[in-house]
């Protein structure tokens, strides 16, 4: 007598090793791009209540001139210090640490043209000055005096960005991403959240978010949780304190606090903040420096300005200024973000590559225009 296999139980088997086999890809995935996370047991950062009413249209006016310099030499970035676990904070002894060198100063040179005057030491002055933080004074060349900052500064109000996920990771990978920042008084959130897969059954959700408060250097993190969800299992978070001049790694790590610190979160917005301050830092061959807290260290980062390009969204061809970091020695899983900020978009960032190695990376590209709530 032979026995006859149902189709409709072969179909349902066939779907249950799909789903197995993409769980264990997601569960891989997550840990090449997240590392071992030491865990909290809830998240704390509760996203303030805010209404998007409009949306931000592309600006009219052209973005300022391009100025084209060459790419500063590679130099090494040295790494702050790890701390090994020491007392709770109220006895913890003064901390002695390495702080990082900054990168000596490069000679630039500009091409010239008839109609361009030779403005080399304004342009070295303003591409070499360090992120620190009290926003330094930084003179402008008079061609591109028209394009500078306006001399009050004013927060955006609070705002949503919405961008499309393609990648790869053994395959092809497909999602989308969500930017938040809120602003309510003094006080920020910056909230990123990542899904990969069908938001009606995503395979995994990341969310890293910032709070703080805001100031005359920008912001100010105070605390930033990155929780990472995999389908059919519990949230992991790890966590991030900045307490004064020190700063509490995961497993109570105490690391000093460098002038100007962000975390992941927090970096964008404070870029955000500084070209919409400072536009002459934008030049191709420039360099933008910035300390980062980060889950398992505290370290310098140096942004190379690559330059102008165009970028081709959903929302039309948008112009967008595009940094790229430099390769530093990161321990595995660690990721590097390339970023493009468009000046006629208020400065904010329409393209993320999240990007691990060359054959593992997530490209978010903006969807949708951004939506404000009101002033």
């Amino acid at each position: 007598m032979r026995w006859r296999v149902p189709r409709r139980a072969v179909w349902w088997g066939v779907c249950g090793v799909v789903l197995l086999v993409h769980i264990v890809v997601t569960r891989r995935l997550a840990d090449d791009l997240i590392g071992d996370g030491f865990g909290e047991r809830a998240a704390r950062i509760r996203p303030m209540e805010v209404s998007y009413v409009s949306e931000l249209a592309l600006a009219l006016e052209p973005p300022p001139p391009v100025r084209v310099m060459p790419m500063p030499p590679m130099q090494p970035v040295r790494t702050l210090k790890s701390l090994v676990p020491v007392a709770p904070a109220a006895s913890a002894p003064d901390l002695a640490i390495d702080e990082p060198a900054p990168l000596a100063p490069t000679a630039v040179a500009v091409a010239e043209t008839p109609e361009t005057p030779p403005v080399a030491e304004e342009i070295a002055q303003a591409a070499s000055a360090p992120l620190i933080a009290e926003a330094p004074s930084v003179p402008a060349p008079a061609s591109v005096e028209s394009a500078s900052a306006p001399a009050a500064f004013e927060w955006p109000p609070s705002t949503r960005l919405s961008y499309r996920l393609t990648g790869q990771y053994r395959g092809e990978i497909q999602g989308s991403a969500q930017v938040q920042w809120i602003r309510q008084d003094d006080r920020y959130q910056v909230l990123l959240e990542i899904t990969v897969g069908p938001s009606f059954a995503p395979l995994m959700r990341r969310r890293l978010a910032s709070e703080g408060g805001l100031g005359e250097a920008g912001l100010s993190p105070r605390r930033y949780e990155e929780s990472t969800k995999i389908a059919f299992s519990d949230p992991r978070i790890d966590a991030i304190r900045f307490e004064g001049d020190r700063i509490v790694l995961p497993r109570e790590r105490l690391m000093r606090a460098p002038p100007g610190v962000q975390d992941t979160a927090s970096q964008f917005v404070q870029l955000t903040w500084l070209f919409r301050m400072q536009p002459q830092r934008l030049l191709a061959g420039a360099t933008v420096e910035m300390p980062l807290a980060l889950p398992r260290r505290v370290d310098r980062w140096v942004y190379d300005v690559i330059g102008l390009e165009a970028l081709d969204t959903p929302v039309g061809r948008i112009d967008a200024w595009h940094l790229k970091p430099r390769p530093l020695a990161r321990p595995s899983g660690e990721l590097a973000v390339e970023m493009w900020f468009a000046p006629a978009l208020q400065y904010l960032p329409v393209r993320f590559v999240v990007r691990q190695d060359a054959d593992t990376y997530a490209d978010l590209l903006l969807q949708q225009l951004p939506q404000q709530a009101a002033k």
